[in-house]
């Protein structure tokens, strides 16, 4: 495999196709930037393992994504498939990440001995200390409420927080759960006799406009959000 490449691997059923991509072009198209997928491509070909050489049939493209046609195969395994980054990159998104996550947590918690807030520096020791993990392509929100857990053992943390009722339409339920219950805590759930899920949600009070922007691009603005009380 070049180094200029990078590689994109999407596992279905058990069966790996690979893509080879152009680092920081495939990292931009996956980031959401609009860019050619002709300038994201390495090698226009589709591999069970690129590092061997070892391209996948015709047939077996068939099966799997109902087209041998390379470029909707491989819009497919860069929409759907994993980025390997390159070593620079993954240090680069992980610092940007990190620092965007200690700033939320220096505007929306403090010290409960104190009640101010921990310095930036002591965020970024605690960081280090719990060896928590920090996924570059996830947002800083949906990652906040796991690294807060992570972190109360050794750092005492106190929020304002909202707890809201939401109403999910039936259609975007089931891919509504996991967005929610990175952002808060569950306090009360029921699903509707028409399939609708309603849940009432504990969230830090800074991250309650970002959840209503990915809520609602999730259900297309059909969910309903309300702020139930104030703790």
């Amino acid at each position: 495999m070049s180094s200029k490449f990078t590689c994109v691997r999407l596992t279905i059923d058990g069966e790996k196709f690979e893509l080879l991509v152009r680092p920081d072009q495939a990292l931009n198209y996956k980031m959401g930037k609009q860019i050619e997928l002709s300038q994201v491509i390495g090698i226009e070909e589709i591999f069970s393992d690129a590092a061997k050489g070892l391209r996948v049939s015709e047939e077996k493209l068939q099966k799997f994504f109902r087209t041998t046609d390379f470029y909707k195969v491989a819009e497919i395994i860069l929409k759907k498939g994993e980025l390997q980054l390159t070593l620079e990159q993954r240090r680069k998104l992980i610092d940007e990440k990190k620092k965007a996550i200690i700033s939320i947590l220096s505007k929306n918690f403090v010290d409960p001995r104190t009640n101010t807030p921990h310095p930036p520096t002591r965020y970024e020791q605690a960081l280090e200390e719990v060896h928590v993990s920090i996924d570059p392509f996830r947002s800083p929100e949906e990652q906040l409420q796991n690294i807060v857990e992570a972190l109360r053992p050794i750092l005492p943390l106190k929020s304002q927080n909202l707890i809201l009722k939401i109403n999910i339409p039936s259609k975007y339920s089931s891919k509504s759960i996991g967005l929610l219950k990175s952002f808060g805590k569950f306090l009360k759930e029921q699903w509707l006799p028409d399939g609708s899920y309603v849940v009432e949600l504990e969230i830090p009070v800074g991250l309650h406009s970002s959840l209503v922007e990915k809520v609602g691009s999730l259900t297309k603005g059909e969910a309903e959000i309300t702020i139930v009380a104030r703790k």
